[in-house]
């Protein structure tokens, strides 16, 4: 699928993407907020760690990493009534503001000695109350612009920013960690989503038809609940994300425990793990489409796999290449399904079952990252990794059967 013009050996559907005036004036505030993200990564749990009493530190970085994504479920479901009457760049643009004051309050509040484990989570919690109607404007936002056979190619390219930030993001935090606190690099993150939502209020959208309001994320429950093929796929990606959960809590605590290493080395792990993503994305984007159930089922299992080297604890290169593995399987898995909704869902309609999409799954890995820091307080933290790779394996013949009642 490689361009024929000589001496330009650009994938031609990432070519024509790239001629898209609004999309190349976007990506750069898309993909600085990725960094951002990929900070916080490493930021939230040890800082967690640190503000945490002895015994417990485990189970406030589990709560810290599900505050930090849960409450946008409970905003996606019980704000739709407002949220929903706005176009995808304001939805975008209201997250972005709200997550850049509240994370900046972190560091500000923790030079005043006032960051107790309470106004952690609370702050979190607070900035992550409107982020998946954010993440629902942000998916929503070219896919009126962009013609049907690029949607899967400006997907991929969505993706591997977000997975170029998980190798450069937490790397970056974790040479960060050894100066500054790791409240000062959550207030990065802060700055990189003013960027974001000034850049994003700025930018002038070519003008499309307004499509109209048809209701809010229970709207959207609804037409993915009379989408069988949309459905399956729902509750196939929640319990993937349920077993990775853990994996944010109980990394840390294996590199600083088990390894005997510092916030460097777990920086090392999300850089791998987002080098390989960033490789399986691109690969998408380049091969065109894949089908889609067998690359669903055969990322989960791969991922799965990839996690069973934490049983090794000698030294760090197994579960180096076992995590790099993993996210090489799993760079192609966002970019292939939200291709799916895009194509699927009505038009009309797509926003809100985003965000629906969203409210669903932002219940999963913070459920999973809570259960984590439950069980490493009681277990260790090679347990839960592998644990963790073994519920994925088992989550293939489980979605095999989903998918035939489904069908």
């Amino acid at each position: 699928m490689l361009s024929a013009t000589p001496g330009r050996p650009t994938p031609g559907p990432y070519r024509s993407l790239f001629a898209d005036r609004t999309f190349r004036r976007l990506l750069p505030v898309f993909a600085l907020s990725d960094l951002g993200d990929g900070m916080t990564v490493v930021a939230v749990a040890w800082l967690a760690f640190t503000l945490g009493p002895d015994g417990g530190q485990g189970t406030l970085a589990g709560v810290a990493v599900a505050s930090y994504v849960l409450p946008g479920a409970l905003g996606a479901l019980v704000l739709g009534r407002w949220m929903r009457r706005l176009p995808a760049r304001r939805l975008l643009v209201t997250d972005s503001a709200l997550r850049a004051v509240l994370l900046g309050a972190v560091p500000l509040t923790h030079m005043a000695g006032l960051l107790t484990p309470a106004v952690y989570v609370g702050l979190l919690g607070a900035s992550s109350l409107l982020h998946a109607w954010g993440k629902a404007g942000k998916h929503a936002l070219f896919a009126p612009l962009l013609p049907d056979d690029q949607r899967l190619a400006a997907n991929s390219v969505l993706s591997t920013s977000l997975w170029s930030a998980t190798i450069a993001g937490p790397a970056l935090a974790g040479l960060l960690v050894g100066a500054v606190s790791p409240a000062w690099i959550i207030g990065m993150d802060a700055v990189t989503f003013a960027v974001l939502a000034l850049q994003t209020a700025r930018t002038t959208l070519p003008r499309s038809p307004a499509p109209p309001v048809t209701g809010g994320a229970q709207r959207g429950l609804s037409i993915l609940r009379r989408q069988p093929e949309l459905l399956g796929l729902l509750l196939v990606t929640w319990v993937f994300n349920l077993a990775f959960g853990p994996v944010e809590v109980a990394l840390p605590l294996f590199v600083s425990g088990n390894l005997g290493a510092g916030a460097g080395l777990l920086g090392a792990y999300w850089a791998a793990f987002g080098i390989g993503a960033v490789i399986g994305a691109l690969a998408l984007g380049a091969a065109g489409r894949l089908p889609l159930w067998p690359a669903m089922l055969g990322i989960i299992a791969g991922h799965g796999i990839g996690m069973l080297p934490f049983a090794l604890t000698d030294t760090a290169l197994p579960s180096l290449i076992g995590f790099a593995f993993a996210g090489l399987v799993y760079g192609p898995y966002s970019a292939l399904s939200f291709t799916l909704i895009q194509d699927r869902a009505p038009a009309d309609s797509l926003t809100t079952v985003l965000a629906a999409r969203s409210a669903v799954l932002l219940t999963a890995s913070p459920l999973g990252a809570a259960l984590g820091g439950f069980l490493l307080d009681r277990s260790s933290a090679p347990a839960v990794l592998v644990g963790c790779g073994v519920l994925m394996c088992l989550t293939v013949p489980t979605s095999i059967v989903v998918l035939k009642v489904y069908r």
